[in-house]
């Protein structure tokens, strides 16, 4: 009977079936076909992803009942349709930024292959229903992550880079599954549902519950990118090819959010939706704003005085996971709609800003913030699109970002965080101070005003692998940009502006579909 009612939940599982599929398919594809399609295998992802994504359609964004599939393993309900489609975008980005990389050549039919795995598993973070379940698609994202981190074969910062995060990824996953194992002695079950339930009942006291939700937030926190679990985050950004840096800043981080909202939304909050449970002890609302405010500030602070441009965005990221880590103060569904909608703003304009990065970064061979000088002159379309990208990550109308920073600060005040909401204003204002200079350096009509670079300074790294260790030289001839990189970039800049100006069904889309138990 059992395995029968697993069977059935198959029907309901097509998009997750049709990632492992294509990514199975294209692994055997690179053993049969080795490195002859080579360029290929990309597409093969995108074709996937695409086919994924029309199967999660039906349904997403409509309120119903979820399902419990798998003896409740994984949950089907409005939250796990629209981050379907969240990551299916991501996935479908990433491959698009691979398939022109010279980075990312050599990688062969597995880059794309462990991508859809990744896609896969942060569905099933999403999705889950079962503290099982939440920590293997975690484990699932992390450790393909690491490889995809460590894809440039003979580069020895990449390399650095995918070993630094899986000795941080490593000590997080342990304390987190520490963590699980302690509500589980708490509760007597796995299944988040009957926790909140055995919550609600007054089966724990509040000390265990805090003591084990510390040891949960540290891996969490790891995938989130947040303070004080940033640390890998700048070098594993400059280390990684471009792609999955872009990939890694949006991507997992939201994966990290959905099952931190999944965990507590289900397990630890009232179940009118009106904020936390008097069993998740302790003051949980101001400990976790206090965390937010000091990633905003960490991240927004310390990258004003990068430049490396790579670097610069990881210490972005920080500080928007920040912004993201405030609307969890409030555990309502207006907090929980804003993160998701900020998350889609945030996917377009931090995906255009590293594929302008990495256009930039292929023709000059540099991943410094002087490679982007003069942009202007050299390539007016792309300055544009930066631009616009820049004006939204700060929060600036009538950008998308605009938006996304007015539903989450608004929802802040509603639910009496004042303060929280001044600080998020007062970390956007400073934001401005490194994205602007990114606009000001990019405007700057030749290299008469370059920055000499301190004594003894190393060089800005190469971006790319093709003739030899990142930093030892730059590419022999200069590629024009591809139509495809244009059209890209295009489409992501004309949906920055057009959402900040019209955003109403993306916002009625997320409002209607992300309904929690």
């Amino acid at each position: 009977m059992v395995a029968l009612e697993n069977f059935g939940s198959l029907k309901h599982f097509l998009p997750e079936c049709l990632l492992m599929g294509g990514a199975l398919l294209v692994l055997v594809l690179d053993m049969v076909w080795g490195a002859r399609r080579r360029a290929l295998y990309p597409w093969l992802g995108v074709g996937v992803l695409a086919l994924a994504g029309l199967a999660a359609l039906p349904g997403a964004g409509l309120r119903g009942e979820g399902l419990a599939l798998f003896e409740q393993m994984f949950t089907l309900d409005g939250f796990t349709r629209v981050f379907r489609l969240f990551f299916v975008l991501v996935g479908a980005l990433t491959l698009l930024m691979a398939a022109r990389s010279r980075e990312l050549r050599g990688a062969g039919g597995e880059f794309t292959g462990l991508t859809l795995i990744v896609v896969l598993g942060m569905i099933l973070m999403a999705g889950a229903g079962n503290l099982v379940m939440a920590y293997l698609a975690m484990e699932t994202v992390s450790l393909l992550s690491y490889t995809l981190v460590g894809s440039l074969r003979g580069n020895r910062r990449s390399h650095e880079a995918g070993l630094k995060y899986v000795i941080f990824g490593g000590v997080a996953s342990g304390a987190m599954l520490y963590g699980f194992s302690w509500l589980f002695g708490l509760t007597g079950t796995l299944d988040l549902a009957a926790m909140g339930e055995a919550f609600r009942a007054g089966a724990a006291q509040p000390l265990p519950v805090f003591l084990a939700l510390v040891l949960i937030l540290v891996g969490l926190g790891f995938k989130m990118a947040a303070a004080p679990f940033h640390m890998w985050c700048p070098d594993v950004y400059e280390g990684a090819p471009v792609a999955v840096t872009a990939f890694l800043s949006v991507g997992p981080k939201a994966a990290g959010f959905a099952l931190t909202l999944r965990i507590l939304y289900t397990a630890l909050a009232e179940p009118t939706g009106s904020g936390w449970l008097p069993i998740a002890g302790l003051p949980w609302p101001t400990l976790i704003a206090v965390m937010a405010v000091a990633t905003m500030f960490i991240g927004n602070l310390s990258a004003l005085w990068q430049d490396n441009l790579k670097r610069l965005m990881a210490y972005s990221s920080i500080a928007h996971a920040g912004y993201l880590l405030a609307g969890l103060v409030l555990l309502t569904p207006a907090g929980v709609t804003a993160i998701v909608f900020y998350l889609f703003a945030y996917l377009i304009m931090n995906f255009g800003a590293f594929m302008v990065i990495a256009a930039v970064a292929e023709e000059s061979g540099s991943g410094g913030i002087d490679g982007i000088r003069g942009l202007w002159r050299r390539r007016p379309f792309l300055a544009v699109m930066m631009l616009i990208f820049l004006i939204s990550l700060t929060g600036l109308p009538p950008a998308f970002g605009f938006i996304g920073k007015f539903y989450l600060f608004a929802a802040l005040i509603e639910g009496g965080w004042l303060w929280l909401a001044l600080l998020g204003l007062l970390n956007s204002v400073i934001s401005l101070g490194y994205y602007m200079r990114i606009a000001r350096v990019m405007l700057i009509d030749g290299t008469e005003d370059a920055a000499p670079a301190p004594t003894g300074a190393a060089p800005a790294p190469v971006l790319h692998p093709a003739t030899g260790p990142a930093g030892v030289a730059a590419p022999a001839a200069t590629p024009a940009l591809s139509p495809l990189s244009v059209a890209i970039v295009g489409v992501l800049g004309v949906l920055t502006v057009l959402l900040g100006i019209y955003w109403e069904p993306l916002r009625l889309f997320a409002e209607r579909g992300l309904a929690l138990p």
